[in-house]
């Protein structure tokens, strides 16, 4: 499990009730690559715990992430700091689906 470096709050709207939740610094996070999916897990510890669990399937991971990206292109409120971890995340996924032979370092 990580740290949360920031914050994520969540809600669950069923026709009789709603759940909520936040997570904060003093949360965790944890990813798992599956071969059908990505599950998201955040969990917080202590008095108030809450742990929730998120399952998505690659193509609606890969609808999600052009979504962002279509909105993130229509408005220009990130400052340099946000902008800069985003990139830093999308290079990291970017570099991956590369695949193994491109992600080797060529011998010199």
């Amino acid at each position: 499990m990580k740290s949360i470096s920031d914050k994520a709050e969540v809600s669950v709207d069923f026709p009789d009730k709603t759940y909520m939740g936040s997570f904060g610094r003093e949360s965790l996070f944890d990813v798992k690559v599956e071969p059908d999916e990505v599950l998201l897990r955040l969990v917080r510890a202590g008095d108030e715990r809450r742990e929730i669990a998120v399952h998505l399937h690659y193509y609606l991971l890969a609808d999600i992430l052009k979504e962002i990206g279509r909105g993130l292109a229509g408005h220009d409120f990130l400052d340099e700091s946000h902008r800069a971890a985003l990139s830093d995340g999308v290079a990291a996924l970017a570099a991956s689906l590369k695949g193994p032979a491109a992600r080797k370092p060529r011998k010199t």
